[in-house]
């Protein structure tokens, strides 16, 4: 059985079932990247339609994405083949690793070291564009600013940042230090420097709003696979964009920090394991399962939590 079009009977549509909420252009071109950072064109534009989004629309973001160098293109039109470059490499891996790191702080629970990883540096106006990257790199990893060209985290970074430093051969303008007595402001109760210095309350909420959206998701995929009923590509494709959408607006602001280091209970561990378990569900449920497999490059990560 077909599942129809319909707003109530569609389960992957947005919050209430409505559908309202705009998919990103970017997310949706990224999300459709091979495991070697390659887009093929042909499966990029098979999966506009059903999202809702324009020839026009990808077209610019494609050309975004190689002015920012981050993709080369090979070939021309629906047949172009997008190569990701050193750089969108880098950036591809930034992402999966931070989807990495919170499925494993997850399953801990515990295992932060105490140590806090300061990153300082005073790279050049005539290298703007590496600082502006550095910078960006930084934060994506989840750092926050202390003052001007100094940033923190308590994640066990060296290695990733030693890289990133030598790939922007910047290693001239950049310190890096270690400390367990960080003092902020007077404080230096680790729990308090982190609520300091991250925006936890605002994350929270937008966490627990994601789990009350989705989290009647899992049952009813679940009910429809035991019918023998199957979700038709024009819901699916949209609806995997769009849950992908409204788990990012949380994602992409949280620093990930150590579980020691926010409130418990922690909305978003129960946010990610709501999103593997509809991302699970949902391919078992999914008409064509031989159709575009957007998010692809996530289902390895997904299928090996316990």
């Amino acid at each position: 059985m077909v599942v129809s079009e319909t707003a109530d009977t569609n389960p992957t549509t947005g919050p209430g079932g409505d559908g309202t909420d705009t998919p990103p252009t970017r997310l949706l071109v990224l999300g459709m990247a091979h495991p070697d950072g390659s887009i093929v064109g042909t499966e990029l534009f098979s999966v506009l339609e059903p999202c809702g989004l324009t020839v026009d629309q990808v077209r610019s973001q494609m050309r975004r994405l190689v002015a920012e160098g981050l993709f080369e293109r090979e070939g021309e039109g629906r047949e172009a083949v997008f190569r990701a470059t050193e750089s969108g490499q880098a950036a591809l891996a930034a992402t999966m690793s931070r989807h990495t790191l919170a499925y494993a702080h997850d399953a801990a629970g515990t295992g932060w070291d105490r140590m806090w990883r300061l990153v300082m540096f005073n790279i050049p106006e005539s290298r703007r564009a590496d600082r502006d990257a550095f910078r960006d790199w930084l934060l994506a990893l989840g750092a926050a600013p202390l003052q001007g060209g100094v940033y923190v985290s308590p994640h066990p970074w060296d290695r990733e940042v030693r890289d990133e430093i030598a790939r922007l051969d910047i290693a001239d303008y950049v310190t890096l230090a270690t400390t367990d007595d960080l003092v902020l402001t007077g404080v230096s109760n680790a729990r308090e420097i982190a609520a300091s210095l991250w925006p936890l309350d605002e994350i929270a909420a937008k966490y627990t709003d994601f789990v009350a959206s989705y989290s009647h998701i899992p049952d009813l995929l679940e009910s429809m696979r035991r019918d023998g009923r199957r979700i038709a590509e024009a819901d699916w494709l949209p609806g995997v964009l769009l849950i992908a959408v409204r788990f990012n607006q949380c994602f992409e602001i949280d620093p990930l920090l150590p579980p020691e280091l926010v409130p418990k209970p922690w909305p978003g561990r129960e946010a990610r394991q709501l999103l593997a378990s509809c991302r699970k569900l949902g391919v078992m449920t999914r008409q064509d399962r031989s159709g575009p497999a957007l998010f692809r490059v996530f289902d390895d990560a997904i299928a090996a939590l316990p």
